[in-house]
C-alpha cells in the first residue's frame, strides 16, 4: 500500500508538472505570438518609414532637378531674350546711320539745335555731335543767343546733338543713340519676350 501512496503521489507529481508543461507551453506560444506580432508591427512601421523616406527623398531629387531644369530654361530663354533684343536694337541703329545720311537727318539736327538754343537762352553752351557732323558746326551755332563751342564725341555712335551748359550745370541730350537706347526698357517690357 504504501508504494500505492508513492505511485499516487508519483502520479500526481507528473499529473502536476504535465500541466505545468502543458501552461508554460501555451504561455511560450502566446508569448511567441505576442512578440512575433509586435516583431511584425514594427517592421510594418519601419517598412512604411523607410517607404515613406525614400518617396520622399525621390521627390526631393526630382523637385531638385526641376528646378536646374526650370533654372537652366530660364537662363537660355534670358540669354536668347537678350541676343534678339541686341539683334533688333542693333539693325535699328544701323537704319538710324543710313537715316543720318538724309537731309531729313540734317533738318531734325537744326530742330535740335533750336530746341536746345531754346532751353539754354543766352548762356555760353558746348554742342556735342559725331565726328561725321561736324561739317554742320556753322549752321547749328546760329540758333544760339550765348555763345557755343561744337565738339566731336566719339559715345554719339549713331547722331544727333547733346548740349551742355556749364552755367545752368545741365545736358539737353537729343542724340539718335539716346533716343534708341531710351527704347530698350519699353521693347523689353511690352514685346512679349519675358522670361518666366
Amino acid at each position: 500500500m504504501p508504494n500505492n501512496k508513492t505511485d499516487n503521489f508519483l502520479k500526481a507529481i507528473k499529473k502536476y508538472a504535465k500541466a505545468q508543461k502543458t501552461a508554460m507551453q501555451g504561455e511560450v506560444k502566446q508569448l511567441k505570438t505576442e512578440r512575433l506580432k509586435e516583431a511584425e508591427e514594427k517592421a510594418q512601421r519601419d517598412s512604411e518609414r523607410l517607404i515613406k523616406d525614400k518617396l520622399q527623398e525621390k521627390r526631393n531629387q526630382q523637385t531638385s532637378w526641376l528646378a536646374t531644369k526650370t533654372q537652366e530654361g530660364q537662363r537660355e530663354l534670358f540669354v536668347e531674350r537678350v541676343k534678339m533684343t541686341e539683334s533688333i536694337f542693333g539693325k535699328a541703329a544701323d537704319k538710324l546711320k543710313e537715316f543720318t545720311e538724309t537731309d531729313a537727318y540734317t533738318q531734325k539736327l537744326s530742330d535740335s539745335a533750336k530746341e536746345i538754343a531754346g532751353f539754354f537762352g543766352d548762356k555760353a553752351c558746348v554742342l556735342y555731335v559725331n565726328e561725321r557732323d561736324l561739317g554742320t558746326a556753322e549752321s547749328l551755332k546760329q540758333f544760339f543767343a550765348g555763345s557755343v563751342e561744337v565738339k566731336a564725341d566719339k559715345t554719339i555712335k549713331i547722331g544727333g546733338i547733346k548740349g551742355y551748359c556749364a552755367d545752368m550745370a545741365i545736358i539737353a541730350d537729343e542724340t539718335l543713340d539716346s533716343k534708341l537706347e531710351a527704347q530698350r526698357e519699353w521693347f523689353i517690357e511690352n514685346a512679349t519676350l519675358s522670361v518666366l
